[in-house]
């Protein structure tokens, strides 16, 4: 997958799970960010290929009041799409009041969710190590 594809299936990915929270993406707020970093191998190896990770999140504005039940629905809609629940938590007594996190199984792709302030939330997508199209994969 090359960089701009993956990034345009990060802000898909971002993009629902802001739609199932029923957050708005403000301009003022919303901030965009993808970030592309070299792939580091299992014994800290790093390859000449072109390989990448991506982690893009985006910031939605929902009344604090509404993070429970955002967080909550974004954990159904994962679950139901084979993504596999690594924590959920929603308590008010704590920071951040309302998280979750997801791994896909298969694809290895993570994604987040959580209140970062009082009517924010943050919804991060993070992708596994990704070799560009027509590149030979290196071997160590």
């Amino acid at each position: 997958m090359s960089k701009e594809k993956a990034e345009k299936w990060a802000k898909h990915r971002t993009d629902s799970m802001v739609s199932t929270a029923r957050a708005q993406l403000d301009p003022k707020t919303a901030r965009p960010t993808a970030n592309f970093t070299d792939c580091t191998g299992k014994n800290g190896e790093s390859a000449d290929d072109g390989r990448f990770t991506l982690r893009y999140s985006v910031r939605g504005t929902l009344p604090r009041s509404a993070h429970a039940e955002a967080v909550t629905d974004n954990k159904d809609t994962l679950k139901g799409r084979g993504f596999e629940i690594q924590s959920f938590g929603i308590d008010q007594d704590r920071e951040p009041a309302n998280a979750l996190d997801a791994k896909h199984p298969k694809d290895q792709q993570f994604v987040s969710v959580g209140s970062v302030g009082q009517d924010l939330l943050v919804f991060i997508v993070s992708t596994p190590c990704v070799l560009p199209p027509g590149v030979e994969q290196q071997k160590f």
